[in-house]
C-alpha cells in the first residue's frame, strides 16, 4: 500500500439536522441536501444487508460526512467516539484490503454482497480508529457528490 490520499472524514451522529446545525454554528461548515440512500453491503462474516442511511457531505474541505446512526448496522456510534472513520482513496482496492487485514485492522465490510470488496471497505484498528478505502474509480462521481471543484 503506498502512500493513500486522504479525503474525508466519517462521524456517526444520533440526529444529522442537529450535527449539521451545530458544525455550521461552532466552524460555520456548509452542508449538502440530506440523502437517504438504501445500500446493499457484505460483513464481515459474508452476510448480506440492506440499510437506509442518512447521509450529508460539507460543501468543501475539510470534507466531513455525517451518517446518522443505525444501531446494529457498521454505522452506529461506537465506545471509542463518534468518528466514524477517516476515508483514503485507493487505486487497488483489494490489494490494499488485504494490506490493512494484514496489518492486524481487521475488514468489516464492504458494498454490495460479492465475494470481493466494492466501492468501499472498512477496516477497524484495535484503537477504535476505523479506516476506509474509497475505490479510486468513484472519484468523479465523490467528486460531483461533495461538489469538490479541487483534484
Amino acid at each position: 500500500m503506498g502512500v493513500p490520499e486522504m479525503f474525508h472524514v466519517g462521524i456517526v451522529v444520533p440526529d444529522i439536522t442537529t450535527a449539521q446545525a451545530r458544525l455550521t454554528e461552532l466552524l460555520d461548515t456548509r452542508w449538502g441536501p440530506i440523502m437517504e440512500p438504501e445500500m446493499e453491503w457484505r460483513d464481515a462474516h459474508g452476510a448480506a444487508h440492506v440499510t437506509n442511511h442518512r447521509i450529508s457531505w460539507s460543501d468543501g474541505p475539510p470534507y466531513i460526512e455525517l451518517i446518522e446512526e443505525r444501531p446494529g448496522t457498521l454505522w452506529e456510534c461506537n465506545e471509542h467516539s463518534n468518528l466514524h472513520h477517516i476515508g483514503y482513496y485507493s487505486g487497488a482496492l483489494t490489494a490494499d484490503s488485504q494490506h490493512l487485514t494484514d496489518a492486524r485492522c481487521p475488514f468489516q465490510g464492504t458494498m454490495g454482497t460479492g465475494p470481493e470488496p466494492a466501492a468501499f471497505t472498512y477496516h477497524r484498528d484495535p484503537l477504535g480508529v476505523r479506516i476506509e478505502l474509497v475505490d479510486d474509480s468513484s472519484r468523479e462521481g465523490m467528486r460531483l457528490l461533495t461538489g469538490r471543484r479541487d483534484d
